[in-house]
């Protein structure tokens, strides 16, 4: 098995992508896109009819520079509205994903809606044939939400209007040289080498071809790929339809376990009992990202924590099932909540943008009831091109919602207005609760609250809308398993082998460990060993009932000769019986031991084959030779390991084989 990390990610937002080789298929896990380098596009302005097209040459991605004027500056300008692009955004992908050849892909496992977003950049490409496996409801949300990003994009289009080169202007060597110091690092990395991975955006025709090869399943649900591997989602409790995948095969079982949450109030709960198996591939780096924040705490959970792998399942299980995760959630929201209304009450307004449904779901019940309790008559707009269709898949889908959330959710369509990014040009007066918006289209308030996650850059997101009057509030929702329940995790499914990242694997002393880890780290290939020496095989009752058994008196072992029908169904492999008849006078195929020469000679003789002993001529006293002269010559060479009969008469040869399968044992 081998196994490459294309990508870590980073939050919620960008999950990691994978390939692994298992059983001679090629399996990758997701394909999300970057949207860290989004902000240092300028975003199509509200007022863009009074903007002329002198104004929008002089910025960076249109129109022409003066190298000179620049080459003689030696202190480069403060960031500002001015150094962003302006011009049709393109998207990052992995990068270490176009080093592959994608049509030798078998296998795509989606586990999340995020993970799905750069799924068109695959599809649409020559050569690609692989089977996209998804949850049903990752699979609506997230076609939901890459139309919206084509809605976004279309504005981009509209406004600067397609180029006819491959490479757009801003891309170009003088181009790049003139960007912000800041951006270029956004963009392409601190050593400004990340050039690779950047691609216009899909179609919305791209995302219609991409959906038709998607296969749905639910939770639990076999899917069997090639009759060779079996493919199970379980849910992993981070969001509404993402998963952790199963993969069983003849020759290894694996779980792979992607950013997961034990206790979640409005996804179905982590069913981390369903992953225990030979093999964890282990892709949670949330911990890993929030290094520092474990480090600095002092309140010895983590402590508390290593000394309960000590004990018993039971308490294993309720160390991990432990509630105070999803009460530290609620205060979250709950301080989100004061926020907004402190806001509101003050005159002010408050934007809010996310693309986690479940967390979605509880900020508009919470707020709306907090806005009742205050007598607050203010309106809640839900900004988004696919806003209607998405409030009214959220009442279809309980399936996928824990159960304190499945009644709930049937109130959040009447909570808010739905509005598109038209409408909201032509919006106006009053404050307003909340905007849950989307990309960068954003609205100018004063004396107003922004939320966002935290691993955003606030500074460069809100750069396009200044001057302005905002308080801006980072909050980080749990997206992962924490650091101190990795172990008692790994305690409790027992593996054999367990693959983690580098830094995570440090940070909880896997050498302590009963099973073997394997650390991997970004753009390298781990090669893992096979556990299983052999394959077991299945065989069919009534084949079975006709074996003729030999007993081997070299170790009392009895030995049976095979023969039907091999398949490879639902990762086993099956013997059924041949249809053709088998005739039972068939000989043997393989035989045991050394024939005595003697014994050999006396049988040949009674066939009317007349011989003679001879000793080789080969210095080894092991090898005896038997040389027949009637009724045609012939020589039987008997060694250590093998017996040759060498003849030009294929009946007598015929004979003699006969002769000597009589002394031999063989089936």
């Amino acid at each position: 098995m081998e196994f490459t990390c294309l990508s870590r990610g980073g939050f919620f937002y960008f999950p990691p992508c994978h390939m692994l080789e298992v059983c001679g298929f090629r399996i990758q896990f997701d394909c999300p896109m970057d949207f860290s380098a989004l902000p240092i596009f300028s975003p199509v302005p509200l007022d863009f009819d009074v903007i002329s097209d002198e104004e929008l040459s002089t910025h960076p991605g249109n129109g022409s520079f003066n190298l000179e004027n620049v080459s003689e500056e030696k202190i480069e300008k403060p960031l500002d509205v001015g150094s962003l692009i302006k011009a049709e955004p393109w998207y990052k992908i992995i990068k270490n994903l176009r080093l592959w050849n994608l049509s030798f892909t078998d296998i795509v496992l989606i586990s999340s809606p995020m993970g799905m977003l750069g799924l068109p950049f695959l599809t649409r490409q020559k050569g690609f044939s692989a089977k996209i496996y998804a949850t049903e409801a990752t699979a609506r949300l997230g076609k939901m939400m890459m139309d919206d990003l084509v809605a976004m994009h279309m504005e981009f289009k509209q406004f600067y209007g397609s180029e006819d080169d491959a490479t757009p202007q801003w891309m170009r060597q003088e181009e790049l040289e003139l960007l912000h110091h800041a951006l270029k690092e956004v963009a392409f990395g601190q050593d400004e080498a990340d050039l690779g991975g950047w691609m216009p955006m899909y179609s919305a025709a791209d995302v219609k071809d991409c959906m038709k090869k998607v296969e749905t399943v639910r939770y639990g649900e076999e899917a069997c790929y090639n009759g060779a591997l079996v493919i199970k989602a379980l849910s992993c409790g981070l969001e509404i339809g993402a998963c952790n995948w199963t993969i069983n095969g003849p020759k290894r079982d694996i779980a792979y376990i992607s950013s997961s949450i034990f206790s979640s109030s409005n996804a179905m709960n982590f069913d981390y009992l369903a992953l225990q198996g030979e093999t964890i591939i282990y892709s949670d780096f949330s911990s890993v990202e929030s290094m520092n924040d474990i480090l600095n705490d002092t309140s010895g959970s983590l402590t508390e924590n290593l000394m309960a792998l000590s004990r018993n399942e039971e308490t294993l299980a309720n160390l991990l099932s432990d509630p105070a995760e999803s009460v530290g959630e609620s205060e979250k929201l709950s301080f989100i909540c004061s926020c907004a209304i402190q806001s509101v009450e003050s005159g002010g307004s408050v934007l809010i943008p996310i693309n986690r449904l479940g967390v979605t779901l509880q900020l508009l019940e919470q707020i709306s009831a907090s806005l009742d309790c205050s007598n607050l008559k203010v309106p809640i707009y839900l900004i988004s091109s696919v806003a209607e269709e998405l409030l009214a898949l959220a009442n279809v889908i309980p399936e996928w919602l824990c159960k304190q959330r499945q009644e709930k959710n049937k109130l959040a369509g009447t909570m808010c207005c739905i509005l598109s990014s038209l409408e909201l040009t032509t919006w106006s007066g009053g404050p307003f609760a909340s905007t849950l918006v989307r990309g960068s289209q954003l609205v100018t308030c004063s004396r107003g609250t922004y939320n966002m996650q935290k691993g955003l850059d606030a500074e460069l997101a809100l750069l396009p809308f200044r001057p302005m009057s905002m308080k801006v509030l980072q909050c980080a929702f749990l997206s992962g398993i924490k650091l101190d329940k990795v172990r008692p995790l790994l305690k409790v499914l027992q593996p054999k082998v367990v693959m983690l990242p580098e830094n995570l694997s440090r940070l909880i002393n896997t050498n302590t460990e009963s099973c073997t880890v394997f650390s991997y780290s970004e753009g390298e290939t781990l090669r893992v060993p096979n556990l299983k020496d052999s394959l077991e095989l299945e065989i069919a009752p009534d084949l079975a009932m006709s074996f003729c058994w030999r007993k081997l008196q070299q170790g009392n072992i009895d030995i049976a000769r095979l023969k039907g029908e091999l398949s490879l169904n639902c990762g086993k492999f099956k013997l059924f019986p041949e249809n053709a008849h088998v005739a039972t006078d068939q000989r043997p195929l393989i035989h045991w031991g050394q024939p005595d020469l003697k014994k050999l000679l006396n049988v040949l003789s009674k066939m009317g084959i007349e011989g003679s002993l001879q000793q080789s001529d080969a210095e080894s006293s092991n090898v005896g030779v038997i040389r027949i002269h009637d009724p045609t010559e012939a020589v039987i060479e008997i060694q250590d390991s093998r017996t040759i009969i060498s003849v030009a008469d294929k009946t007598l040869c015929a004979r003699i084989f006969d002769a000597v399968d009589s002394i031999l044992n063989g089936v």
